[in-house]
Parts: structure tokens; C-alpha cells; sequence
């Protein structure tokens, strides 16, 4: 089985869809679909993965299945109940002098070094963070979505491997999100999703390749081919967007 993970082009999140940017790279990897083999193509429910995936659909003549287990990783923490989680969360939003709820997976570097659980492949589940929001709840809601979908094709879940019950050679292709991709890889691979979301950056309508590799009969474990690629917009001539990416340097203020 193989499976490719499509971010979102450049994103306008205020409005859920995609910037003129995001547009023409949407454009530029719908020509690259064709050599690409897509196969089954499923999709968020999110304006800028519906738009991303209607350029390749359109060139393919295809349609995309909407699945909602596919929007961006939703869990969110409340920083009004649990103030003393501030220090992971240094610019979150006031209105009103009340901390909005945001994204529990943003966290700045001097949190995470110093509370290494975060980073631990079990340890991440009893992680301050997780025990103040919905952060595993919500994660193990989508991978057992995930799992139930690849045990429809053949694949089960079995300890951290796949019980093969039906080879399957088909690809699926999924038109999705960065923080919901880090959450798949990290349940494949056995990871904490905290280490991909502070150590990955996908860019916008990148391409990472995942196939199923079965070294012993009936025993499958999924490796990488591709994290990230954009070679359909270094080929087009689209600059990659820093979307997902903060600054290189601090004196890029702009990207903090």
C-alpha cells in the first residue's frame, strides 16, 4: 500500500481557503498529478484542502472523498484554566483580557526542551499539556479513524505494526493539513506527535510518500519515500511558502 499525504497550498486561514499563492501552487501540482499516480483520493472538509485538491481532481477527471477525520488536527487548550501553561504559549491571544483557545500543538522551544515528556514516545500522553486539554482524546479518535481505514483495505493494527489480512498495492492519497499529517506519521511510526510538529515542516502542497514494506509474510510497517517534496513548484518556478515555518534567524522578525 502506498500513501501520500498532500498539504493545503499557501493558506488564508482567516477566511479557510487559499492565498493567490496557494493558488498557483495548487496549479503547479495538479500538472505533476498525472505522473503521480493518486489512486483513491480522499480530502478534509477545510476550504483550503478542498481547494488544493479540486486543481488535481479537475485535471484528472476524478473526484475526492470528504472525510472529517482529515481537518486539521482540532484539539485546543483553554489558558483561562490552566494559566500556569502560559510559558508554553508566550504570544497567545487576548480579547477582552481573556485568552482565547488555540492550538494545543504550537509550543515554543524553551517548553519543550525543558519538559521532555513532550517528546517522549509514551511519556507525551501524561505531558502537562495533554492532562490540561483534549489533546489525546482527540488523537486517539483520529488515528483509530486512520486505523479503521487502512483495516477496510486490508491492513490491521496490530502492537505498532499491520497485520497484512489482503495485500494491497493501491495508493491513497490524502489532501489534508501539516498538524494532521504529523499525528498519522507519528501513530505509524511510533513517535510522539509533539516530535514532528517542532521537528517537521511540510510546506504547502508538498508531497510525503509512505508505502508498507513487509519484510516478514503478513507483518507490514510503513516507510518514508518522501517527506515534504516540492519539486513540482522548484520545477514551476514558485518560490516554497514559509507557511508552517518561523524565522531562520531571530532578526526576521516577521516570522516569529
Amino acid at each position: 500500500m502506498r500513501l501520500l499525504f498532500i498539504r493545503h497550498g499557501d493558506p488564508d486561514y482567516v477566511h479557510d481557503t487559499l492565498t493567490e499563492k496557494g493558488h498557483r501552487e495548487a496549479a503547479l501540482l495538479a500538472e505533476r498529478a498525472p505522473g503521480m499516480n493518486l489512486g483513491s483520493c480522499y480530502v478534509s472538509p477545510l476550504g483550503r484542502a478542498q481547494a488544493t485538491a479540486e486543481y488535481s481532481m479537475k485535471k484528472l477527471g476524478l473526484t475526492a472523498e470528504t472525510l472529517g477525520w482529515l481537518k486539521e488536527f482540532p484539539a485546543r487548550i483553554d489558558l483561562n484554566e490552566f494559566p500556569e501553561l502560559c510559558s508554553a504559549y508566550p504570544n497567545a491571544e487576548k480579547k477582552d483580557g481573556v485568552y482565547s483557545p488555540r492550538i494545543v500543538w504550537d509550543v515554543v522551544p524553551s517548553y519543550w526542551a525543558e519538559h521532555g515528556g513532550c517528546m517522549d514516545a509514551s511519556g507525551w500522553r501524561e505531558c502537562g499539556i495533554c492532562r490540561s486539554s483534549d489533546t489525546v482524546e482527540t488523537y486517539d479518535y483520529v488515528t483509530a479513524e486512520f486505523d479503521r481505514f487502512l483495516a477496510e483495505r486490508g491492513y490491521v493494527r496490530d502492537g505498532r505494526c499491520y497485520r497484512v489480512e489482503k495485500e494491497n498495492k493501491e495508493t491513497l492519497t490524502f489532501f489534508c493539513h501539516f498538524g494532521i499529517t504529523c499525528v498519522f506519521l507519528s501513530h505509524l511510526w511510533g513517535l510522539s506527535p509533539f516530535l514532528l510538529w517542532h521537528s517537521l515542516a511540510l510546506a504547502p502542497t508538498s508531497v510525503t510518500e509512505i508505502v508498507t514494506e513487509e519484510r516478514q509474510q503478513g507483518i507490514a510497517c510503513f516507510r518514508g519515500l518522501k517527506l515534504g517534496d516540492v519539486s513540482h513548484l522548484t520545477l514551476g518556478g514558485e518560490p516554497v511558502s514559509t507557511s508552517a515555518r518561523f524565522c531562520e534567524v531571530y532578526s526576521d522578525s516577521d516570522r516569529h
